[in-house]
């Protein structure tokens, strides 16, 4: 089915006006942001959902009989403001208005022609070559929007009940998580899950707010609606804590591409290795509970940004299936490995374009684009067979040690050996973290 919305003239949001139209707004900084000058008796809708107990089945999550909500989640309550956002005009660009294809090939590998918006979307403030930073308020962040750009708050109900408020107080004091428009989208219905947003948590992933990600994933409960997320150093551009997720009803290549298990958890999680795709990656399946699986992911994350490897994840098939996908693009650009004319094309790849949705800056790569071309650029992501294997290492040493603090347990043996507690930090410390002279700072081990 073809989505249309329609179009308008596309103009700046509030936050992204010029600092000599703040004072024509009377309240609050002027711009009707989410900081505290201007919170203070705001209201937004909040949408309410049931936690879910069960990971797998049929019918939504294993024993879980997923109930009708008061309002459609995804194409009611989210598409439904996006498009009202839309026709407000507090998008930098018309999305819609871009040429998207999927390319004729073996992997289907889907190809948008976005110009531009490299030239639009806000440049990053922050080093590259460390995975953990501490959150700055100087720099941009998302209290800073302008509350017209959230479309609601996502939380647990309160009663165990599916519920819908479409003018709920926001509690400052609580740290609300919202759903907001992407004012730079690269599809229909592009959001941002920001968590907590009042804890100004720098982009690093912990066990509460991935959880909440593959909630957003089960109750939105269409298998087109997937949740991206980027650390530091693989391409995300604000260090405050956010996913992001968007519409496109067409499989990914990722989605596609065969797996082998590498190995179970106690919990009923299944982690196998990624196949004839030109990225390595891990993909996490299963689970006793959404808890389990969701657990099993962020501890993952957990030990890669604790070891400075800079990652992306994909939350795809409603919650029931994480990509895991450790990168190294940026360290090559600092060494020199990336070919002239992938970095010419000005593709920076992050989550949706490891997944196989590749957005182009120019019309030549748009109208020459190709399965071997998209390989040839995805292939300069991934880790060697070599790199990767250690790191699966240090992930499975990880979700071992932590079986002792009471998280999951490897059922059966590896492929890949778990590194004892020593082994990893002597791992740490022969993998040193350098900086190479270049055009930006990334990351490099030496």
């Amino acid at each position: 089915m073809m989505l249309k919305i329609k179009r308008v003239p596309t103009v700046v949001s509030n936050y992204q006006k010029d600092e000599a139209d703040e004072g024509r707004r009377a309240g609050g900084c002027g711009r009707n942001c989410l900081n505290k000058c201007c919170i203070p008796g705001a209201k937004l809708p909040l949408y309410a959902f049931k936690k879910q107990n069960n990971s797998s089945g049929d019918k939504g999550f294993s024993g879980h009989e997923k109930q009708e909500a008061p309002v459609a989640f995804l194409d009611s309550l989210l598409l439904g403001e996006w498009e009202d956002r839309m026709q407000k005009g507090l998008f930098r660009y018309d999305v819609t208005a871009c040429e998207t294809k999927v390319i004729p090939g073996q992997f289907g590998f889907i190809a948008q022609l976005n110009e531009g918006r490299h030239l639009k979307k806000r440049p990053t403030e922050f080093r590259v070559d460390k995975v953990l930073q501490p959150f700055d308020g100087s720099k941009f962040n998302f209290t800073k929007v302008g509350q017209e750009e959230v479309l609601f708050q996502f939380e647990a109900s309160e009663d165990g009940e599916v519920q819908f408020h479409p003018n709920a107080p926001i509690d400052v004091e609580n740290s609300p998580s919202v759903v907001a428009i992407n004012v730079s989208p690269i599809e229909y219905g592009h959001v941002l899950l920001i968590p907590r947003i009042f804890e100004s948590l720098p982009q690093r992933i912990d066990r509460e707010s991935f959880l909440l990600a593959l909630y957003m994933a089960a109750e939105a409960g269409n298998p087109y609606f997937r949740l991206g997320y980027n650390s530091l150093g693989a391409f995300a551009t604000i260090n405050h804590l956010h996913f992001q997720a968007y519409y496109l009803a067409v499989t990914f290549p990722i989605e596609k591409a065969p797996t082998k298990k590498t190995t179970s958890l106690d919990v009923g999680v299944k982690i196998s290795e990624l196949l004839n795709y030109p990225v390595r990656g891990l993909v996490f399946e299963g689970g006793n509970t959404l808890e389990d699986l969701s657990n099993s992911v962020s501890d993952a994350c957990i030990c890669l940004q604790e070891n400075n490897i800079p990652y992306n994840v994909l939350i795809s098939d409603c919650g029931k299936r994480i990509f895991l996908l450790p990168q190294c693009y940026a360290e090559k650009q600092a060494l020199g490995e990336v070919r002239a004319e992938l970095l010419d094309t000005q593709v920076n790849p992050a989550v949706w374009e490891i997944s196989g949705h590749m957005v182009l800056k120019r019309r030549e790569d748009y109208d020459e684009a190709s399965d071997e071309n998209a390989w040839k650029l995805l292939a300069e992501v991934s880790l060697s067979e070599e790199r990767f294997q250690e790191v699966n290492a240090l992930i499975f040493g990880a979700i071992a040690c932590g079986g002792d603090d009471g998280n999951a347990n490897l059922l059966e043996d590896p492929d890949v050996k778990p590194h004892s507690r020593e082994e990893v930090n002597a791992i740490n410390k022969s993998s040193r973290h350098a900086i190479v002279s270049g055009t930006q700072e990334c990351l490099v081990l030496q």
